[in-house]
C-alpha cells in the first residue's frame, strides 16, 4: 500500500512510520505545519509544530530513507481547532481540543489530501489498535489514546492505521533508539499544543475579553466573588475560584455548574458533582452502525479516567447514558466516549459530544 506517514516531529510517530516501512508499504513521510508562528509553539515539553520539531520529523524520514514534506495546514487548525476551542470555552464548555484536531485535521483534511494523492492510508503514532476495521485501546493503557480517536467515524478508520498501539511505551523508546532515531529520548508534549504557556486561562481571556459575573453559592443562592469570564472555569474545578476561604461547613468548594447567559458560575460540595445521567450530541459509532435499543456499554468521559458502567440509547439526534455508578466532573463540551462492556473492555462502540447532565437517572429517580 502506499502509506502517508504523519510525522509530528516525536518518537511515536517516528516508529510508526518505520514499521510502516517495514511491513513493506510505499512510505511517504509529511510533517503539519499547524502555526503561523511555529517558532513560538514549543517551551520544552509543552508545545507541538515548531520549526524543531519539523526538523526532528525531517531528520527520522532521512534516516528511514523516505521522501519527506511540510504540509501548511494552519489555517485549517486555526478554524477547524482554536477558533472552536475559544468559542466553546466562551459558551461554558470545556472541550478536548485533540479530539476535534484528530477529526477534522489529521483524519479528515490530512486524509483527504492523502486519498486525493493516491494514498492508501494515513498511519500515525497514536496509542490505539485497529483490528478488522474494529478501534480497541492500546495495549499501553497508561498511554492508550482511543478515546480521542472515539470521534472517527467507520470511513476515517478505514483509512488509519496506528502501528504502535500494541506496544509500550518504554519499547517504542528502545526501538527508536536501536534504529538510530535521535528523537528516541526526546520528551513527549504536554497540555494543550497551541498554549505552549500551559497558561489557558490567559490564552482564552486575551481572545475572549472581559466578561463580567458572579461567583454564587449553590445552595444559597450568595454572590461570594465577582470574575472576568465563564471561559476561566470548567466543572468540577476546586482552584482559582476567586472565593477566599472555604464554605460554612469548612469543606472546599467546586465549580457545579456555569452559566454562559448570565455569566454565573454555581461553586458548592463535592457532592453536587454527582452524576447519574448524560445526554450528547453529534453521536459517532465507529462500525457505522447505529445500536438498536437500550445497551451496556462502559462509558468514559475524559482522556484518562472518568469511566462507569452504563445503559446507552439513541433517540434521534440524541444519546442518552444512564450511569450505574455517579461520575463527577463532567462538563459539557467533553466527549462521551463509549466501550463495550466485555471481558476486554476495550472495543469502542461510538462517542457523542455531552450537552447535559443530570444528578440522578430516569432508571433510579
Amino acid at each position: 500500500m502506499r502509506v502517508l506517514a504523519a510525522m509530528s516531529g516525536g518518537v511515536d510517530s517516528a516508529v510508526a512510520a518505520a514499521r510502516a516501512v517495514d511491513a513493506g508499504h510505499d512510505v511517504v513521510g509529511v510533517h503539519l505545519a499547524l502555526s503561523t508562528a511555529p517558532g513560538a509553539l514549543r517551551t520544552g515539553s509543552r508545545g507541538c509544530c515548531s520549526k524543531e520539531d519539523a526538523g526532528d520529523a525531517r531528520r527520522a524520514a532521512d534516516v528511514l530513507g523516505i521522501p519527506f514534506y511540510v504540509w501548511d495546514f494552519a489555517d485549517r487548525f486555526k478554524e477547524d481547532v482554536i477558533d472552536d476551542f475559544v468559542a466553546s470555552y466562551a459558551a461554558g464548555e470545556t472541550p478536548n481540543p485533540c479530539l476535534r484536531c484528530n477529526e477534522k485535521i489529521k483524519f479528515a483534511a490530512l486524509a483527504d489530501r492523502a486519498e486525493a494523492l493516491g494514498f492508501d492510508a494515513v498511519a500515525t503514532g497514536h496509542y490505539a489498535r485497529l483490528e478488522d476495521g474494529v478501534l480497541r485501546r492500546a495495549v499501553d493503557a497508561d498511554k492508550d489514546q482511543s478515546y480521542v480517536l472515539g470521534v472517527l467515524t467507520s470511513r476515517q478508520l478505514s483509512r488509519a492505521m496506528f502501528p504502535i498501539g500494541d506496544t509500550p511505551k518504554a519499547e517504542v523508546r528502545d526501538e527508536a533508539a536501536r534504529r538510530g532515531l535521535a528523537v528516541a529520548d526526546k520528551p513527549d508534549s504536554h497540555d494543550i499544543c497551541f498554549i505552549p504557556s500551559g497558561d489557558t486561562r490567559a490564552f482564552l481571556g486575551a481572545r475572549i475579553g472581559i466578561r463580567p459575573g458572579a461567583v454564587v453559592d449553590a445552595d444559597s443562592g450568595a454572590v461570594l466573588a465577582e470574575h472576568d469570564g465563564v471561559h476561566g472555569f470548567t466543572v468540577g474545578q476546586r482552584k482559582g475560584l476567586g472565593v477566599e476561604g472555604p464554605a460554612a461547613d469548612g469543606k472546599p468548594r467546586y465549580v457545579t455548574s456555569i452559566e454562559p447567559e448570565t455569566g454565573t458560575v454555581r461553586v458548592g460540595s463535592a457532592d453536587r458533582l454527582d452524576v447519574h445521567a448524560i445526554d450528547a450530541t453529534r453521536p459517532v459509532w465507529t462500525s457505522g452502525t447505529v445500536p438498536d435499543g437500550s445497551f451496556d456499554c462502559v462509558v468514559q468521559v475524559r482522556a484518562h479516567g472518568g469511566m462507569a458502567d452504563a445503559v446507552a440509547r439513541v433517540e434521534g439526534d440524541v444519546l442518552h447514558i444512564d450511569l450505574r455508578t455517579p461520575l463527577t466532573g463532567v462538563a459539557r463540551g467533553q466527549a462521551a466516549v463509549l466501550y463495550r462492556p466485555d471481558a476486554a473492555g476495550d472495543e469502542v462502540i461510538g462517542s457523542g459530544t455531552i450537552a447535559g447532565t443530570s444528578a440522578r437517572s430516569p432508571q433510579t429517580a
